[in-house]
């Protein structure tokens, strides 16, 4: 109606031109996309944008889900440097990757998650391939779940989970659901209300779990809670889907970091696994990742990888190809995987360092408040148990930059800003 008006409104001038002929186009009302409505902010951005308006110089921005130096500034790691210049060296050239990216990656990524030891790699009972990140495996996961699972076309996410979860998984068309995980009281795990939920999700449901360094809360399940949990799922019949973004960045062990998954293999669970090289190697840009199905045997999984391939072929056709070079580099060369171990332990040890100073500051100043969940999370995020007023009085009163949950970047933290950070938190908490 309104591009009709328009229309005729034209034509009239067209036939009767005033003086000064600037002819009409309601170029608004006829446009394709004038009832797209804005969409809201991305919270984390939203942050970030703040933080960078802002002039005190005493400013911290807790936001950014990215590792820093002790100085705040990116970390290239020292192993990723010298992968580059390896293929620098080697003039390799530019053409596509096969659909599932080189089988050399998809070999290397499985052995970091399951271990060089696996019987279910030597028996080719994984269907790997490479993804865009962590972000495709998971969408490449929901996809083929969307497709192929036999069960409900549900997932359930802990409560809370990334804020990405949700979205990726209802893209791929599944229904997303939740179960109880954080305790808010204790800023821990909810085992209890975990285990009574996860007892009541309908038989031959896909779970999805955090292998390590939950996001956003930092809070893991200890190893006898995780014997546990993988009980409860034999009993119950339920599919196991691990998200594994931090292996090696949330203990600086790849090995302990990987201990859920490997739990749940010895336990005769197969599993979906969505692994990420963004934290563990610095390699954020580079969008390199892999998905994995454990299968039951080896005739299963190439069925399984035939299906994976052509979900992935329409959505990407097939993966970047540096990062992945970089990742094979790195974990097929003997020295240079070592260096890569020191190289991300020394990044979980800052993280477990700044998180014991933040905690001792605040008891030094006499906090009143039991500030222990600080070190008992691991990773790069805490969730400090602060509400929303308090996180708004400490943007607000101090420059402190941090989402209005509570959560916290502890890469944002350095021996530089520690001590004014816990004085800001002490202040809005006492």
């Amino acid at each position: 109606m309104a591009c009709s008006k328009a229309l005729q409104r034209s034509t009239t001038l067209l036939r009767n031109p005033p003086v000064a002929f600037e002819p009409y186009i309601g170029q608004r009302s006829c446009s394709w996309w004038g009832a797209v409505q804005m969409g809201p902010p991305d919270v984390i951005l939203g942050v970030t944008e703040a933080y960078k308006r802002d002039t005190n110089p005493k400013k911290i921005n807790l936001g950014v889900g990215a590792y820093r130096d002790d100085n705040g500034k990116p970390f290239v790691l020292p192993s990723v440097l010298k992968a580059e210049k390896r293929l620098a060296e080697k003039l390799m050239d530019k053409e596509y990757s096969p659909i599932s990216g080189t089988a050399e990656f998809c070999k290397n990524s499985i052995l970091l998650a399951l271990g060089e030891d696996s019987q279910h790699v030597s028996n080719g009972q994984n269907a790997t391939v490479q993804s865009i990140s962590g972000t495709g495996a998971l969408r490449i996961g929901g996809a083929f779940l969307a497709a192929f699972f036999p069960g409900p076309k549900d997932i359930y996410l802990p409560t809370p989970s990334w804020g990405n979860h949700g979205p990726i998984f209802r893209h791929s068309g599944l229904n997303v659901k939740s179960y109880r995980y954080y305790d808010a009281s204790t800023c821990g795990f909810d085992f209890k209300g975990a285990l009574d939920d996860l007892s009541k999700i309908p038989e031959r449901s896909a779970v999805l779990l955090h292998a390590c360094a939950h996001n956003p809360t930092g809070v893991d399940p200890r190893p006898e809670q995780w014997a546990e949990i993988s009980a409860l799922f034999k009993k119950r019949k339920l599919f196991p889907f691990f998200d594994m973004a931090y292996q090696g960045f949330a203990s600086g062990d790849v090995a302990k970091d990987a201990l859920a998954v490997r739990a749940f293999l010895k336990d005769g669970h197969q599993i979906a696994l969505a692994q990420s090289y963004a934290k563990n190697m610095g390699l954020y840009g580079e969008r390199a990742g892999a998905f994995s199905l454990i299968c039951s045997d080896a005739d299963e999984a190439a069925r399984t990888m035939s299906q994976i391939k052509i979900l992935i072929r329409p959505m990407y056709s097939n993966p970047p190809i540096h990062g992945a070079r970089l990742v094979t580099e790195i974990l097929s060369d003997t020295s240079l995987r070592k260096e890569w171990l020191g190289d991300v332990k020394l990044m979980a040890d800052r993280i477990i360092s700044v998180r014991s100073k933040l905690q001792d500051n605040l008891k030094k100043l006499g906090s009143s408040r039991n500030w222990q969940h600080i070190t008992d999370q691991i990773g790069m995020f805490c969730f400090t148990g602060m509400d929303q007023q308090q996180c708004e009085k400490l943007t607000k009163d101090f420059s402190v930059y941090l989402t209005k949950d509570g959560r916290i970047s502890m890469a944002g933290v350095t021996t530089k800003n520690v001590n004014y950070l816990a004085e800001a938190i002490h202040a809005v908490t006492k």
